[in-house]
Parts: structure tokens; sequence; C-alpha cells
């Protein structure tokens, strides 16, 4: 196993694929990072309402003083680990396309062997991803949210703990998908057009038009935004706990305000998803205990 995952690893140092996607992904999460908070800042600044007292009330806090920052940074972290998902579809996927599948599985004792040490390598890399768009992302709230609304040092630590599960999580996730589907370019499409527009349309329609609230706390675009975006939701009441004078139509909007609609809490959004990273994942691994390689 200790040699496998040597070169798990030294598959991905020498080739551009890691960097490729790492720098789009840090520059468009502080970019939605920096944009999110100047919005959440503005919010912030003309706060009056007042559901916003008994918040503010419930929590113990100055109304100007709130933690705007959350509610902006996970629409940083959640963009740029889309980038991870993607990332991961080249674990398996990526090696059919080459052709250098073939050699992977004929060195290895056996296929399990070569997938484990492949979910090793990928979750080592998904943190890493985790661990650098929450870095930009916290440095485009500092830019542009004031100070006193700013995560507390705890807030910020729990903030970072989940970047790095979502970014496991999604690299894993990654995988199945390229696994199962076995087309790199089928796969990212099919992805990117899901997370980013499919998904959040379906989200927003059926709010909209049959106000169900709960549609991204169990489908997969919502739970991995969710890991994240539903701290900044929380320190607000609209997750978790709910606050006493908080409606559901304030609750819903905070929390897609926060990135994570429809989330109950970021443990709870963290177990969904990874049940669909397991039927993913395990999808992808018995599809390629049959698979014929040439």
């Amino acid at each position: 196993m200790g040699r496998l995952l040597v070169a798990e690893f030294r598959k991905t140092f020498t080739t551009k694929l890691w960097w490729a996607l790492m720098i789009p992904a840090v520059l468009l999460a502080f970019g939605f990072a920096l944009g999110w908070g100047a919005f959440a800042n503005e919010i912030g600044d003309v706060l009056t309402s007042s559901e916003t007292q008994i918040i503010a009330q419930a929590l113990g806090i100055q109304t100007g003083n709130l933690p705007m920052g959350l509610l902006a940074i996970g629409h940083g972290i959640n963009i740029g680990l889309t980038f991870a998902v993607i990332f991961g579809v080249f674990a398996l996927a990526g090696e059919y396309r080459s052709k250098t599948i073939t050699t992977t599985f004929l060195t290895a004792p056996n296929r399990v062997s070569v997938l484990t040490a492949k979910m090793l390598t990928y979750a080592v890399w998904g943190a890493i991803y985790g661990l650098a768009v929450a870095a930009v992302s916290s440095l485009g709230i500092a830019i542009t949210v004031d100070g006193s609304r700013l995560p507390t040092s705890g807030q910020w630590l729990g903030v970072i703990g989940a970047s790095v599960l979502a970014g496991v999580l999604s690299t894993l996730f990654g995988i199945g998908v390229g696994a199962v589907w076995n087309s790199v370019v089928g796969s990212v499409v099919t992805l990117v057009i899901y997370l980013l527009i499919i998904e959040n349309v379906l989200v927003l329609l059926f709010y909209g038009l049959w106000r169900v609230d709960w549609l991204g706390a169990v489908l997969p675009n919502g739970t991995m935004n969710g890991i994240v975006g539903a701290i900044g939701a929380q320190a607000f009441g609209a997750a978790g706990v709910k606050l006493p004078g908080l409606d559901a139509e304030t609750q819903w909007s905070l929390q897609y305000i926060a990135g994570a609609p429809g989330a109950l809490s970021w443990w709870a959004s963290a177990l969904v998803f990874f049940a669909w990273t397991a039927v993913f994942f395990a999808g992808g691994w018995a599809v390629n205990q049959r698979r014929d390689i040439t």
C-alpha cells in the first residue's frame, strides 16, 4: 500500500492538473468572498428591522456587531470546492482516458488496493483544497467586512475545519462520479451544470412556488455547501436550533445568504453529503471490479 500511495502522489505531482485547477479555485473563492463580504457588510450597515433586533437580543450582541463575515465566507469556499470535485473526477476516469489504468491495475496486487490508495491520496488533496480556499476566502472577507463583524477565532477555526472536511468529501464524491461514468468530459460537464445551475434552480423554484424549504438539505450540492454555509446560518439562528421570533421565510433567506438554503446544521449536511459520496464511491468501486482494461 505504501508504494501505491507514493505512486499516486507522483501521478498528481508530475501533471499540471493539481495546480491548473487550484489556481481558478483560489481566485474564484477569493473573488466570491470579496463580493459577498462587501454585500454582507452593507446589510450590516442597514439592519434596523424588528426581526433583526429579536435575533440580536437572542444572541446577546449588538445589532451592528452581527458576524456578517460568516454569511459571506461560505460562498467563497463553496465555489472553490467545485474544483475539488472536478479534480476527483480525474483520479480514475482520467486514467481510463489516458489509458494508464492498464499499467496501474496490472502492477498492483488487486483493484481494491488501487482504489483504496486513490481514496487516501485524493482525501489528502481534498484537505489541501479545503485549506487553500478557506484561507483565501478568509482574506476576502477580512478586506471587505468591518472588524467588529468578522467571525470570532472559534468560528473561524470551525469554518476552516468544515472546509477541510468538505474538501475531502467533495474530492471523493468526484472520484465516485468519475468512476461510475468512466468519462472525464461527461462527468465534468454534467457535474458543473448540475452543481452550479440545475440544483440551484430547483431549490429556488421549489421554494418560490411551493415553499419547499428542505430540498437543499438532501441534494448533493446543497449538502456539500451546507457543511460550511450552515455555520454562518447557525450564527444567526437560521439553522440548527431556531431562535424565538424567527419566521420560516426569514430563516430560509438567511440560509440562502449564507450559501446553505435548507441546511439543518453543518454536521447534518456533512452526514447527508457523506451518504451521497458513499453511494457514488461504492458504485464506482463495484463497477471497476468488473470493467475490462485494454
